[in-house]
């Protein structure tokens, strides 16, 4: 195991051992589950570019049973309407 040395502000102290004291763990190993947690979901979630694909993919997929409307050109007049202004 790696010695280091870490910094951490007041409140992710405090909120740390918190959490290392409701699990019945010490500070060290609450500091490395966090890590590695975070590490985990970094790495396993989808990269911006699959987002992209992923949102573009769907982009003009459906169409309105009511048809072509104006909301896009008239937003702010839908929206005023929308809630009552």
């Amino acid at each position: 195991m790696v010695r280091t040395q870490i910094q951490l502000a007041e409140d992710q102290h405090r909120r740390l051992t918190r959490y290392a004291g409701r699990l019945g763990i010490s500070l060290a190993e609450a500091v490395r589950r966090c890590v590695d947690a975070q590490l985990d979901r970094e790495m396993t979630a989808p990269s911006r570019d699959d987002r992209v694909r992923a949102a573009l993919a769907v982009c003009g997929k459906y169409h309105d049973p009511q048809g072509d409307t104006d909301v896009a050109r008239n937003h702010d007049r839908h929206l005023g309407e929308a809630f009552g202004s």
